[in-house]
């Protein structure tokens, strides 16, 4: 789950990292109200929205005075924000964080993530923070600097030492990193972070470090032992599709190819991705029915999948374990009858009962496109794309 800036601020806050004062606005009487009450000569007018890149997209300006912050506000409320992860289709603004503004003497990077390959936590950092951290990797990843921390032994002074190293910091300066880093990894830890990071964290002229910026995700499994997190949840920021999903227990993620997915199982679920592509075709979600996918289920499945106006084929990956694959059979058929699917359908059952599902759909006299293999289906799948484009 992700979180707007402002909210991250505010845990930042709780755990002792410096941020700048500010105030978050619906409204642009209320952005004026902000800037009048922070005070300072100059405020930053930020769009609050999931993504990257807002400064890049209009979505971020300064304000000379209050008037100014109100009118920036004015322009950046309601409009449709297109950044790099946004995609073309953008994102609605519907609120904004008015925040006092820095003396910035340099920008630098830091985050904190989970590296599962040294099986331990990696505090990513680099000078040339206020760009995106892909394209210092690819063109410069040499300034790039990754500390590996142990799970149990936590950061150690030598480490903080070499991050401050890398950032080129000041001895006096260093002391209030170590503040920020404690306060970054104890946040990540109890809250069940998979992701913090700070792009960028400024160095002020006054020679203190502030987040400028802030990012944090959380692990959606671990979110029942924080209420006080899953109340952050913006329902507006979310794809309606990965909403309606989470609401009767699917596991969906919409994806900008043109194949359907249906399967039971996440790894299965993903090799069948890797097979489409593997195939020249390319996937349009990723869909886990589960181990305990119904007829009912099944169905809505299929309405998810036909929301996307992408879909030109649909295909259904079945491997009958815990599910019985003739109720998968019967869902597949109920659906495709009652919703009229419009495109062309390639079904693969194995498994429990994969003998009668297959009977079932035979049986259905409908456009079913029956298939043995894991490779003949995602074939299939794209086979069909291909002839109908």
């Amino acid at each position: 789950m992700n979180v707007h800036e402002y909210q991250a601020k505010a845990l930042f806050r709780e755990y002792g990292v410096a941020v700048p004062a500010g105030e978050v606005a619906t409204t642009p009487a209320e952005a004026e109200a902000a800037a009048r009450s922070l005070g300072t000569p100059v405020t930053v007018v930020k769009a609050q929205v999931h993504a990257g890149g807002r400064g890049k997209g209009g979505g971020v300006k300064l304000a000379k005075s209050t008037g100014e912050a109100k009118q920036h506000a004015s322009d950046i409320l309601g409009m449709t924000l297109v950044t790099h992860q946004t995609g073309p289709e953008g994102k609605l603004v519907r609120k904004v964080y008015v925040e006092a503004g820095s003396a910035i003497a340099r920008e630098l990077y830091l985050a904190l993530t989970f590296d599962r390959g040294s099986e331990s936590f990696a505090i990513i950092a680099s000078t040339e923070g206020g760009m995106d951290i892909e394209e210092v990797a690819a063109s410069t990843p040499e300034k790039i600097h990754t500390e590996f921390v142990d799970a149990l032994a936590g950061i150690q002074g030598y480490q903080i030492r070499k991050i401050a190293r890398a950032l080129e910091l000041d001895p006096g300066q260093g002391k209030k990193l170590e503040a920020f880093l404690r306060g970054l990894f104890a946040l990540y830890l109890e809250k069940d972070a998979s992701l913090v990071e700070i792009n960028p964290l400024v160095v002020t002229e006054e020679g203190d470090l502030l987040a400028l910026d802030g990012k944090l995700n959380f692990d959606d499994n671990a979110l029942y032992r924080h209420p006080e997190i899953a109340a952050l949840r913006d329902p507006d920021e979310e794809d309606p599709r990965e909403r309606a999903a989470a609401e009767i227990d699917l596991a969906y993620v919409g994806l900008d190819g043109s194949i359907g997915c249906m399967v039971n199982g996440a790894g299965l679920a993903m090799a069948t991705l890797d097979q489409i592509t593997a195939s020249g075709g390319s996937p349009a979600n990723f869909l886990d029915a589960g181990g305990g996918a119904d007829k009912e289920k099944v169905k809505e499945a299929f309405k998810l999948i036909l929301r996307d106006d992408k879909v030109k084929a649909i295909l259904v990956n079945i491997f009958g374990g815990i599910v019985r694959c003739d109720l998968i059979a019967e869902g597949v058929v109920a659906a495709a009858d009652e919703l009229s699917v419009g495109v062309p359908l390639v079904v693969r059952l194995q498994g429990t009962n994969a003998e009668e599902g297959r009977q079932i759909l035979a049986d259905s006299n409908l456009d079913i496109t029956p298939a043995e293999t894991f490779r003949e289906a995602a074939e299939k799948a794209v086979a069909a794309v291909q002839e109908g484009q």
